[in-house]
């Protein structure tokens, strides 16, 4: 399975210190049925409504760091909160959702949870958050300086323009030219082109 119910007791495992108790406040009043999931490189977390008998649903990739960890299920969070005042009436990431996710990050970056380099990529874009974490170019580069590297990996950015590289599944790619924010790249089994944010980790191939 991709997914296991978290206890909450070891919820402290993932999160910064002295923000357990506050994130159980919310989980608990709220009855969210909390899981960690294994790596998820498309999203790095996901909330669903409850419905029925059902409560609500929130899932974390438990690979984050602390910090990416608590932003996540933040952001996640905020979605709840915004079902429960506005219910299916709003946007998912309109301006209520944004204006809740602004608050609840607010409230931790004044307790200081956060180092100041995370903080600062915070407050800049506590007004108007991006959709998602892997969106937000400058959030995630600074939320990547705490993972643990792995052996040998760049950020797609780095890697120089024409070589070749390969992605966690094994495929191999080669860098192209920038396009906006991205780097269009040509998957060199398919030929098929996609487009990598400038920090999407890889490991570059060396040539024969």
């Amino acid at each position: 399975m991709s997914k296991k119910q978290a206890p909450l007791s070891a919820l402290q495992d993932y999160l910064p210190p002295n923000t357990y108790e506050p994130v159980l406040q919310y989980l608990h009043y709220y009855k969210v049925h909390l899981t960690v999931a294994r790596e998820r490189k498309s999203i790095l977390g996901d909330y669903r409504h409850r419905h029925g008998t059902e409560t609500h649903r929130i899932s974390v990739n438990g690979n984050l760091n602390p910090y990416a960890f608590l932003v996540t299920l933040l952001h996640e969070l905020a979605h709840l909160l915004t079902f429960e005042k506005w219910g299916n009436k709003v946007a998912a990431h309109g301006r209520e959702w944004k204006a809740v996710f602004g608050q609840l990050l607010a409230q931790f970056i004044e307790h200081n949870v956060f180092p100041h380099d995370i903080k600062t990529v915070l407050l800049q874009t506590l007004h108007n958050p991006a959709a998602s974490s892997c969106a937000d170019e400058a959030l995630l580069r600074v939320l990547k300086t705490y993972d643990s590297k792995n052996a040998g990996a760049l950020f797609v950015e780095d890697v120089p323009s024409g070589t070749l590289f390969q992605t966690h599944d094994g495929r191999v790619f080669q860098k192209g030219e920038r396009v906006r924010k991205r780097f269009r790249c040509v998957e060199v089994a398919t030929k098929r082109q996609y487009l990598f944010s400038p920090v999407y980790e890889v490991v570059p191939v060396a040539a024969n």
